[in-house]
């Protein structure tokens, strides 16, 4: 290496500021490692990972356990109400066994094979809603615009499509309906300040409310309020305990029973901010949106981008209403004469911008490099 003295010594400065460039350039674009630390399993249902590759006529550990989970979410439907303990539960890959995946991969968008493939794991063990997929009727009519990325609609709806109606004792001139809602002042969360709580509550209220004829009035007296909102660990007065952290997040109850319980043994987020070095971080504002969606009466979809798609991974947010969760609430609802659909679709294109953005910076970093690169020549 030649020694770095007067006019080398400069280049050899241009050099190293160089390398700092294209280290930073080649880094743009890529999440942070520590995203990715969190793995794709949660910590109840971690033990699946163990099942993988497994198909009909297979005998592994653990298969049983697996078939509890799938009637727990409504795949086995010939078992219905009957949740078979682990203990009673052979680990046998059966012809019911393998239907029960199909269902499910079709379910949640995934390849129908019927085999325990890495996606359809990794999704079985992510976080979810406690609410369970099956039973549901799934509209097929409208849909987004081929144009759009799409024709069939994937939302679907409690049995029956109840839902919220206006007071009969209301003026029949004015057709929006008005539910009030309240947090828990008892079921809470320590870490998690009350202001925090109402002003994620009154923005996940406000998504809803944009697209429906329904306005939602925050409330101070619990009791009475249309929606009650709370955070609860195990078994919780309900029928329906939750399982600790990583399982089932929340879950609420069709119209009009109004109940939307949070797992209280979740680490909650706000602000992922503060959260980044947890594994186990989880959206409040995410899970919340969704299960407003169950409160209004819309049952999952099988659109993977959807707020009512079933599962959620820790550090991920998605609170953004897609078009799927407004074309289905507005089948229950009407459309607020204020909005239109054709805002969305502005909106995922916006969104799109700063990746662009991104992109043409960094062009613009390397560009630099070129013309520093060109200087170090001439000084060598």
């Amino acid at each position: 290496m030649l020694p770095c003295r007067g006019a080398r010594a400069a280049a050899c400065l241009l050099l190293l500021l160089t390398a700092a460039i294209l280290s930073s350039c080649a880094g743009a674009g890529r999440p942070s490692p520590v995203q990715h630390r969190h793995g794709s399993a949660g910590a109840g249902w971690h033990s699946f990972k163990r099942l993988l590759h497994a198909r009909r006529g297979s005998r592994v550990t653990g298969l049983g356990e697996l078939k509890r989970y799938l009637d727990t979410f409504g795949y086995m439907p010939e078992h219905a109400g009957d949740h078979a303990t682990p203990t009673t539960t052979d680990d046998a890959f059966d012809e019911r066994l393998e239907a029960a995946v199909k269902r499910y991969q079709s379910r949640l968008g995934l390849p129908v094979s019927g085999r325990l493939d890495a996606a359809t794991l990794d999704r079985i063990m992510s976080p979810r809603c406690g609410v369970e997929d099956h039973g549901m009727s799934v509209s097929v009519a409208g849909g987004v615009p081929p144009e759009h990325g799409g024709a069939v609609s994937r939302f679907s709806f409690f049995k029956g499509q109840p839902r919220w109606a206006r007071p009969q004792s209301e003026s029949e001139s004015d057709p929006a309906i008005v539910l009030t809602y309240a947090a828990s002042p008892t079921a809470t969360v320590g870490y998690l300040p009350p202001d925090a709580v109402r002003a994620v509550l009154q923005r996940a209220f406000t998504r809803w409310a944009r697209v429906i004829p329904v306005s939602f009035v925050e409330t101070d007296d619990y009791d009475a309020a249309d929606i009650k909102v709370g955070f609860y660990e195990g078994s919780h007065g309900d029928g329906v305990p939750f399982d600790g952290p990583l399982g089932v997040l929340g879950h609420a109850f069709s119209p009009k029973n109004g109940r939307l319980h949070l797992d209280a043994s979740e680490r909650w987020a706000v602000d992922f901010g503060g959260e980044m070095e947890t594994s186990s971080a989880i959206d409040l504002e995410s899970v919340v949106t969704h299960e407003i969606g169950h409160v209004l009466g819309l049952g999952h979809s099988t659109s993977q981008e959807a707020v009512m798609y079933p599962s959620i991974k820790p550090l991920q947010r998605k609170a953004d209403l897609t078009i799927d969760d407004v074309e289905g609430v507005q089948l229950l609802y009407g459309s607020n004469p204020d909005f239109r659909l054709s805002s969305l679709y502005n909106e995922r294109a916006t969104s799109r911008s700063p990746a662009r953005s991104s992109w043409a910076a960094s062009s613009g970093r390397l560009g630099i490099v070129g013309v520093v690169l060109v200087i170090l020549v001439t000084q060598l």
